[in-house]
């Protein structure tokens, strides 16, 4: 897994940075109205332009985290990511893996 950013809990939601080899980005994660049970929770911004949607996920350990899909015109397919606390308590980071079979 790698972190390809780091963000602070602000109000509401969240806000922090999104960095790979291609992309540095401001991002804020911003609630989202609900209108299903599976719409997303959250929405994502950079420079005003939604880049992605967040979902509250529970892992199979009884773990809360944020499962982060971002995407962008300009990219072959979505981004993935989980945003998970880290290890300073205060800050989380959103990692990524490559998918299985890639």
């Amino acid at each position: 897994m790698a972190i390809i950013g780091s963000f602070t809990k602000s109000g509401e939601g969240f806000t922090g940075t999104i960095k790979t080899l291609s992309l540095k980005a401001k991002a804020e994660i911003k609630p989202a109205e609900k209108p299903s049970d599976k719409a997303p929770a959250y929405r994502v911004f950079s420079n005003q332009a939604e880049i992605g949607a967040v979902w509250k996920k529970t892992s199979k350990e009884g773990r809360s985290y944020l499962s982060v899909k971002l995407d962008d015109p300009s990219w072959p397919q979505p981004v993935y990511a989980s945003l998970i606390e880290a290890e300073d308590g205060k800050s989380l980071n959103l990692l990524w893996s490559r998918p299985n079979g890639d």
